[in-house]
């Protein structure tokens, strides 16, 4: 029987790199959950056929992710594994992050985990399987200057993580994050060639990741049966 995915911003990046990763796997498919990037998504179909459904929703939305988990579910019949991978940035300095700026962070990039993850377990818990990888930030465990509530969402999600992980293993259901350090994704673009060598300059490895990069530990997650609880971070030696 076919394993069911949901990976959510699915359509660019790290999201797409983990969406094509986990679509080689034999006996498993994906629901790639998309927002704005219809024209991406459409194209991974295109490219990815019977092996990806995508579905449109703001998870930053219960009513929206809802939605989502109802699709998958009325499809498949269950969802086995969830990548909460959706995710904004903002670099601003602190003294000038607005409420909206605050809570706007912390809805996408937190709470819309929560809401994935409560709507997904009934299921789960009623099969007593489930893989959950959250897709977290290096910034979540160093903080970053200029990026306080970006570093405090992602800190969320890895305290969610480890405190979920206490609570569903007995449901054999595993909670894990990834943490990238700098990869070469969209969120990176704004930095000049002189900043990129700088902090190639400070990566023991000498480069920043690739989307693939992560894709390849998350699909690991996938697969490993004892992790969980783990905030493992592919950085390049970044930060040890």
């Amino acid at each position: 029987m076919d394993r069911i995915a949901i990976v959510t911003g699915g359509a660019k990046g790290i999201g797409k790199a983990i969406v094509y990763e986990l679509s080689q796997k034999e006996n498993l498919k994906v629901v790639l959950n998309y927002n704005n990037s219809e024209k991406e998504a459409n194209q991974i179909k295109e490219d990815l056929g019977n092996k990806v459904e995508i579905f449109k929703a703001d998870i930053s939305k219960r009513s929206e992710v809802k939605k989502l988990v109802d699709y998958a579910l009325s499809k498949f019949g269950k969802v086995d594994i969830l990548i909460n991978n959706a995710g904004i940035s903002q670099e601003k300095m602190f003294i000038d992050i607005t409420d909206e700026d605050w809570n706007n962070m912390l809805q996408v990039n937190l709470t819309s985990a929560f809401y994935t993850i409560q709507e997904i377990l009934p299921n789960m818990i009623h099969n007593k399987l489930g893989c959950i990888v959250n897709i977290s930030s290096i910034w979540g465990i160093t903080g970053a200057s200029c990026e306080v509530h970006y570093s405090v969402s992602k800190a969320g999600i890895d305290g969610l993580t480890k405190s979920l992980a206490k609570e569903l293993g007995p449901s054999n259901i595993r909670v894990n994050s990834v943490a990238p350090g700098a990869i070469m994704t969209d969120m990176n673009k704004n930095l000049t060639n002189e900043e990129i060598k700088n902090i190639n300059n400070e990566i023991p490895l000498g480069n920043f990741g690739k989307p693939e990069d992560i894709a390849k530990c998350v699909s690991w997650l996938v697969d490993d049966n004892y992790t969980t609880g783990q905030i493992i971070s592919p950085n390049g030696g970044w930060v040890i």
